[in-house]
């Protein structure tokens, strides 16, 4: 494993692996969320499941490779939602349009992320603005998630009025909100696929939703969304605030991502010219993703929080990477398990994920 520098980097292919295995437990919820989100545009669910797996693997391997990287990537959590619900239902915009906006926005990336614009972006846009973009954000898709899960409802005389709390499905999100607060504080390695898995099997037990009748099939075919993508009506003024949200989003995102996995293991150390080749790599791969995700029918694939979990198995090296991407190949034979989820025991880790975003907000100088 000469080409991982495992040596120099003090780990081995044994500790490679489980950090690896750690990453794939920690972000395998993205599948069946992802699709359960995304199909809302009208997009086939089936064909969702593949296309995430299969964006996730390509992704994840290709930064393991080019940028010698522990990151893993895929389907961003909050840019689906704002995908799906915002651009989509809210504006109104074709799911074909959509994923021609996303392409956009992957499209500047990477020509910004081979040049010196890309920096010359991060350093002139203030701290506290690129704060508060994942603030709002994370309000927005939080606010989507309760809705979606039944906790509130329209009303016409205060615009938002609270659910039917004696139905099963709104119980059963609350359930799964409790236990993805509970999974996420007490750290357990897996916290969201382990809440969903939870709240999925109390749902069959109790015949909210229909159990699974087999785990495994071949995996469905990605051709209703494939190269689906309207490039030509993403060209559009009405658009181009919608690309700009898209890749400024996707880049700080990454940026903020890659600094919380790095710090601990001195991987982006910028002080160094090897931790700054290895940043510079890994962005590269996530634009180059995120072009290459429109084109299989998904929304922006970013750099994963979850890879954290990895480094601190030991993950040093692009191997952990590339042993979590292949792990993945798994979950494109797993559609009727996924299938079988309800829906709310998805979108408290929406729910989740959007505090999490907004918790941006307490680093903000308001002074």
């Amino acid at each position: 494993m000469k080409f991982f520098d495992l040596a120099q980097n003090k780990t081995s292919v044994k500790q490679e692996f489980g950090a690896g295995l750690t990453t794939f437990l920690a972000m395998m919820y993205i599948v069946p969320v992802n699709a359960i989100i995304m199909s809302k545009t009208g997009m086939p669910y089936e064909a969702l499941i593949t296309a995430t797996a299969l964006i996730t693997i390509f992704s994840t391997i290709l930064n393991g490779l080019w940028a010698n990287t522990p990151v893993a990537m895929s389907v961003g959590m909050g840019l689906n939602a704002y995908f799906t619900f915002g651009l989509c239902i809210g504006m109104k915009v074709p799911w074909q349009t959509a994923l021609g906006v996303v392409f956009l926005s992957g499209v500047i990336f990477v020509v910004l992320s081979f040049t010196n614009f890309r920096m010359w972006i991060i350093r002139s846009i203030p701290l506290d603005l690129r704060r508060a973009i994942s603030a709002g954000i994370g309000t927005f898709i939080s606010f989507v998630a309760f809705q979606q899960m039944g906790f509130i409802v329209n009303n016409d005389a205060v615009l938002v009025g609270i659910g039917n709390f004696r139905d099963p499905n709104v119980l059963l999100g609350v359930l799964g909100l409790f236990l993805v607060i509970c999974f996420w504080a007490w750290k357990i390695k897996g916290a969201f696929i382990l809440a969903v898995l939870v709240t999925s099997v109390i749902a069959w037990v109790l015949g909210i939703a229909p159990h699974p009748t087999e785990i495994f099939s071949t995996p469905a075919s990605i051709s209703p969304i494939f190269l689906e993508l309207d490039i030509k009506g993403a060209f559009s003024l009405a658009l181009l605030p919608v690309v700009i949200t898209f890749f400024v989003t996707d880049l700080f995102d990454s940026i903020g991502t890659l600094a919380g996995v790095g710090t601990r293991a001195g991987i982006f150390d910028e002080n160094k010219k090897d931790g700054v080749v290895k940043l510079e790599k890994t962005l590269e791969a996530d634009a180059i993703a995120t072009a290459a995700g429109s084109l299989v029918g998904v929304s922006t694939t970013t750099s994963f929080v979850e890879s954290a979990s990895g480094v601190e198995e030991g993950g040093r090296t692009g191997l952990t990477a590339v042993f979590c991407g292949l792990l993945f190949i798994l979950t494109l034979f797993m559609l009727p398990l996924f299938k079988a989820i309800p829906g709310n025991a998805v979108y408290p880790i929406l729910v989740m994920v959007g505090v999490l975003m907004f918790a941006e907000l307490a680093s903000i100088n308001f002074k």
